[in-house]
């Protein structure tokens, strides 16, 4: 036998790829345990701490002995403080059989993609993307299809663009708003127009990604398609979770919200993975949601403070095409003037690795998020840092001209 059958890797895993996020932060820890003053731009988690109240409510619940097992679909607690946020702040209103908590969002897109998709479906996902989008339709035997959007629309994906791209085997469409990588969110009236559209297609699912929600400081109040386009409720899915909001990455709590049919689904396909999420988690997330938004206020003033200072120095730098965030702490610049003969760049992962190399400032190229020719920093990190970061770009960027 020439080959070993038993070490064959299943083709689902074969047509996906690490993420791109996560290898940056790798290699960036290794040269830093290397003794080499790496700032870390690439990173995408708040640098803040997990506010007190919150630990206190996780360490009430562990010496309550609330350690056990609970629901797969999560607490009733917890699904009754989602609830509740779902109206206080969004002004939709779900029933606790329209809610299900996952281990973070990512694994509630997850499981709606395992509920709803079947071989040959298509996912239409706007580009620039957050990393994971495509790999999670492949790994439910679906095919992503990439909708590419331009610097002329601010990144984001027109109503014509929307309409070009259905088809009779269009199942699901991916809207993030506020978006990773890009920052950009879209305005009431833009997303009016997609529901508009979408509304013309009835069985298309709509998988609106709000995890940013409260790190948003333009086109305020934050807008869902639900808000605009309400007809859509029955086959709209609102995911959103506290890792951003209230600093809890690690926690691993992310929720979604829909029709009861669906929720269900992904219920039942939660329930043969990892069961119910955390239980002490739970309890730190039910806590984080009853308290209202004055913390996640303070982390949103801190990122626009520092989006304002990187977006005014990278202005400041010939080469540098950037727009201005509308929230999110992500700035996605345009670096194709770089990639040039004398330079001697000739994609954003060369230009990535020379800012690693020539400034020790990690980044991740754009092409990670299907947009080749930019690159996205994360500012949630200190000021002292960025400033730090932007005089290295510059002096780096500087030496490719001479």
């Amino acid at each position: 036998m020439t080959k070993d059958l038993a070490l064959e890797l299943a083709q689902r895993v074969q047509r996906i790829k690490p993420s791109p996020t996560f290898a940056v932060s790798a290699r960036a820890e290794e040269l830093q345990d290397q003794g080499k003053p790496i700032i870390n731009l690439g990173v995408g988690e708040p640098d803040f701490d997990t506010p007190e109240y919150i630990k206190q409510a996780a360490i009430k619940a562990i010496m309550d002995g609330r350690t056990k097992y609970t629901a797969v679909d999560g607490t009733k607690g917890l699904k009754t403080a989602i609830v509740n946020k779902f109206t206080r702040e969004n002004h939709l209103n779900y029933d606790l059989n329209q809610i299900l908590v996952s281990c973070g969002a990512k694994h509630s897109f997850y499981n709606l993609f395992m509920a709803v998709l079947n071989p040959g479906d298509e996912v239409i996902i706007p580009a620039p993307y957050w990393v994971s989008y495509p790999d999670m339709a492949k790994l439910a035997d679906a095919n992503p299809v990439i909708v590419k959007t331009d610097f002329a629309a601010q990144l984001k994906m027109t109503p014509a663009q929307l309409n070009a791209a259905i088809t009779n085997k269009t199942r699901v469409i991916v809207l993030n708003s506020p978006s990773n990588p890009t920052g950009m969110a879209y305005t009431p009236d833009e997303l009016k127009a997609l529901g508009e559209v979408i509304l013309q297609h009835p069985g298309i699912i709509v998988a609106s990604d709000d995890i940013y929600e409260h790190s948003l400081w333009s086109h305020l109040p934050f807008t869902n398609l639900l808000n605009v386009c309400p007809e859509l409720y029955d086959r709209c899915i609102v995911i959103n979770g506290v890792s951003k909001a209230y600093a809890m990455t690690g926690w691993r709590i992310g929720y979604a919200a829909g029709p009861a049919k669906i929720i269900a689904a992904m219920k039942k396909a939660q329930s043969q993975s990892t069961s119910n999420p955390a239980t002490v988690s739970q309890y730190a997330a039910e806590a984080a949601l009853e308290s209202g938004s004055d913390c996640t206020e303070v982390m949103r003033d801190a990122y626009k403070k520092r989006h304002d200072y990187l977006f005014g120095e990278f202005k400041k730098i010939s080469g540098f095409n950037c727009l201005p965030s509308d929230g999110t702490f992500y700035t996605f610049p345009c670096i194709e003037a770089f990639l040039n003969p004398q330079s001697a760049l000739t994609n954003d992962i060369e230009f990535a690795e020379f800012l690693l190399t020539h400034a020790e400032v990690a980044v991740v190229p754009g092409s990670a998020f299907g947009a080749s020719g930019y690159i996205r920093l994360s500012y949630a990190t200190s000021m002292e840092n960025l400033v730090t970061a932007v005089h290295r770009i510059k002096k780096a960027l500087a030496s490719l001209t001479k």
